[in-house]
């Protein structure tokens, strides 16, 4: 059975859980064992982290197949990881022309979410206006909140779950309110994040242009830092694409690992809730600690998959004022 075993096979048997007593590494093939061997240290970190941390998990990670699908078709609350989701929506709009990225938006004082995550709460100066572009580029980094109701603006809560159904995301959804620019972020499962992200990462959801623009945003060193890229070094942290999201004791984190040479390696969605303190969202959180591992897991488990290193062309550069 070791030497006829191709890869796909291998991380077939991965995914089951059969994959330890049915696969032999010494009996595997060059190619199997490549894939064995990050399917199982990913497999057993998620194990090992989850069980330390308690409480609820669902998850779906993936390399070329499922290495964890744990309750992945559970509909769960998104939080703000469907901010990626609204992203799309809106970013869609923009490849078929109905929207662009330098239109302006007004940003009134009612707009404003004044205990929501973000920069907009601490700005004090309003009315003012920002584009589109920059919406979503505080939607997608720090997380602002009020970026939510600027790109209901532009896309409709009604539009935007019809925009996910279409592009196949039918559980990924919003939940409108009386003000039809306005919603509430809504469920997913963690299978439809996952296949959200691995359909953007191939280039299949959106443009060359929008994908690059989205995958950017998730990828720079603005973008959440606490869990996944926590213990990675800037260059790292640029080859994760990440977005959290965390309300009451759910804690949440989806994103996509690429390899040293931009290619799209690794993709996870992680959802959890009931691991500790619900007021604690900080980096001390014991779900958010044990995605900061599971990190450190995905990079150094597949480090040797991949293409070789190249350099970004917007690789990390610190800037001094002037």
């Amino acid at each position: 059975m070791g030497p006829a075993l191709n890869r796909r096979a291998v991380l077939g048997l991965a995914a089951t859980g059969a994959v330890a007593s049915a696969v032999p590494l010494a009996t595997a093939t060059p190619a199997a064992a490549d894939a064995l061997v990050p399917s199982l240290r990913i497999r057993q970190a998620y194990r090992r982290q989850t069980a330390r941390a308690g409480g609820a998990w669902q998850a779906m990670i993936s390399l070329t197949e499922p290495v964890v699908a744990d309750h992945a078709d559970d509909v769960v609350e998104a939080y703000s990881v469907n901010k990626v989701a609204v992203a799309v929506a809106v970013l869609d709009k923009v490849d078929r022309g109905l929207v662009r990225l330098d239109q302006r938006l007004e940003v009134t004082a009612d707009l404003v979410i004044p205990t929501g995550d973000g920069v907009f709460p601490l700005d004090g100066a309003y009315p003012s206006s920002v584009t589109v572009g920059h919406a979503l580029a505080l939607l997608l980094t720090v997380s602002d909140d009020t970026a939510v109701r600027l790109c209901g603006l532009v896309c409709p809560a009604l539009e935007l779950n019809e925009i996910l159904v279409a592009k196949g995301f039918p559980m990924t959804q919003v939940v409108p309110v009386a003000n039809p620019n306005r919603f509430f972020l809504g469920k997913t499962t963690p299978r439809e994040t996952h296949d959200l992200l691995r359909a953007l990462a191939a280039g299949t959801l959106l443009s060359p242009e929008s994908t690059a623009y989205l995958l950017k945003a998730l990828r720079s060193q603005a973008a959440f830092t606490d869990g996944v890229r926590r213990e990675m070094s800037s260059a790292e942290r640029a080859r994760v694409a990440t977005k959290a999201g965390w309300f009451a004791d759910g804690r949440n984190e989806a994103g996509v690992v690429f390899d040293a040479a931009g290619a799209p390696l690794l993709t996870y969605a992680i959802f959890a809730q009931g691991q500790g303190d619900p007021e604690d969202f900080g980096g001390t959180h014991p779900a958010v600690r044990a995605r900061a591992a599971l990190g450190r897991v995905f990079l150094d488990a597949t480090a040797h998959l991949g293409g070789p290193a190249a350099r970004a062309a917007d690789a990390y550069q610190p800037a001094n004022g002037g």
